[in-house]
């Protein structure tokens, strides 16, 4: 079971049951997730624990929670995380929680990244909803130092590195 941390903008849209948030089971913790006003719109989802983006259609938004887990596993893959510990992750996802968000430097980092995302996409020339070109901005956020890692490894990348290579050790 894992959390999904969403913005009001979010919650307001798909209307879920909100629980109280106890210790998510997965090895990288709660979820924050917004949407991004896009055409197609998209929901940028970030690891409380790494602040790992992962970017992604929203429609439909009923399903976001169900459909999450599998984008993910594209992302974990695509930083060349072994497909053990991604599975593992995957197994663990396997209910969702919605709550609201209550860690304000994750909701800033959301914010920093949706306004990220519109540099890559404009650099790059990225399509809104093309797949691949969602894993590419997704990984391309992931190389964003942030503060709240500061103490630790730098950038989110960084972060999922040290928690998979710690995690393979146990």
């Amino acid at each position: 079971m894992f959390h999904l941390h969403c913005t009001k903008k979010l919650l307001d849209r798909i209307k879920p049951d909100i629980v109280t948030p106890e210790a998510s089971e997965t090895a990288l913790g709660s979820w924050y997730a917004t949407i991004i006003l896009w055409k197609p719109q998209l929901a940028l989802l970030v690891s409380e624990r790494t602040l790992l983006p992962v970017l992604m259609p929203l429609a439909p938004a009923a399903t976001l929670a169900r459909r999450f887990p599998a984008q993910l596993a594209l992302v974990l893959k695509e930083h060349g995380v072994p497909s053990e510990f991604i599975a593992q992750e995957v197994l663990r996802m396997d209910k969702a929680q919605y709550a609201k968000t209550a860690n304000r430097s994750v909701v800033g980092i959301l914010n920093e990244f949706v306004k990220q995302a519109e540099f890559w996409l404009a650099a790059y020339a990225y399509e809104k909803g093309d797949d691949d070109d969602l894993l590419a901005i997704s990984a391309k956020l992931a190389e964003t130092p942030c503060s709240p890692l500061y103490k630790g490894p730098v950038s989110p990348d960084k972060a999922l590195d040290k928690l998979v290579k710690a995690a393979s050790q146990i």
